[in-house]
């Protein structure tokens, strides 16, 4: 069974925002990014977290 195209959206856009949002912290937390301000990462941990609940309705969908 093939998955949705909107489904395969919804995980790539979870996956990349989750990782770049650890990323982000982890350079943030070696004081490579520590310009940055925190507005930024909690901009991306919010983002990943609503694309998360995205990706989760679009899976549980049926059609």
């Amino acid at each position: 069974m093939t998955r949705p195209q909107s489904e395969s959206i919804a995980r790539s856009l979870f996956f990349t925002l989750l990782g770049l949002t650890a990323f982000v912290y982890l350079l943030r937390g070696l004081s490579w990014l520590s310009f940055l301000p925190g507005g930024i990462l909690w901009l991306l941990l919010l983002s990943a977290i609503a694309s998360g609940i995205f990706y989760a309705i679009e899976r549980t969908r049926r059609f």
